[in-house]
């Protein structure tokens, strides 16, 4: 859970640009102000987690929303609110919501701040392969940790080369567990509910209730 919800985090972050690629730099400047420029960012995804010497393979759909500070997101039968104060962790399976007072700087945290601009604060970067994907042309930027403590080696980020979103994220992690992020649908200013980033309480009266804080 806490990789799926890194690397999400890793696909919606804003980079203090320097010693980098320009190309790179323009690109992903556009991205992320393209990114910061919508009311409202619904995506449905598709995570795996892939290490083939250990033979494991993983693959999981999720989706989440965003606006400004505030999101929803789905993943693996566990729902994750946050109201803009608190973050409430719902899961069905142990029936238990866990609240807890959101810092913006927890691991694996996922904020609309970051969720698609991870890439503007310790890396470096420049610009990589081309594909053609079902017919889109995806620009790969490749982006180096500076930590040389990061878990990862790199990270290739996919760029759509006309409509400027992030199409995929892959991580080559350095203990060769690699991980993938494609987005299947990025959708902007959709009419959502007010009460979409709003936990009920009287919804999970059966739940255990874990405040943390």
């Amino acid at each position: 859970m806490k990789t799926i919800v890194l690397v999400l985090t890793l696909m919606i972050s804003s980079v203090t640009f320097a010693q980098n690629d320009a190309k790179a730099k323009t690109l992903l400047n556009e991205v992320s102000a393209l990114v910061k420029s919508y009311d409202n960012i619904s995506i449905d995804f598709k995570y795996v987690l892939e290490n083939v010497s250990e033979n494991i393979k993983q693959e999981t759909r999720g989706d989440v929303t965003m606006q400004d500070d505030k999101f929803k997101l789905n993943i693996l039968g566990v729902t994750r609110i946050f109201d803009g104060k608190k973050l409430y962790t719902i899961s069905p399976e142990d029936e238990e919501v866990t609240v807890s007072t959101e810092t913006g700087n927890d691991d694996g945290t996922v904020t609309p701040s970051k969720m698609l601009s991870f890439y503007e604060d310790g890396f470096t970067y420049k610009m990589d392969i081309v594909q053609t994907i079902k017919g889109r042309k995806i620009q790969y930027v490749k982006l180096v940790p500076m930590d040389s403590n990061a878990s990862m080696k790199y990270v290739l980020l996919g760029i759509d080369a006309r409509t400027k979103h992030i199409y995929n994220l892959m991580e080559i992690g350095k203990n060769k567990t690699n991980t993938t992020l494609t987005v299947n649908s990025f959708k902007t200013n959709e009419p959502i509910s007010k009460t979409l980033f709003t936990f009920d309480e009287s919804k999970y009266k059966d739940y255990f209730i874990n405040k943390l804080d």
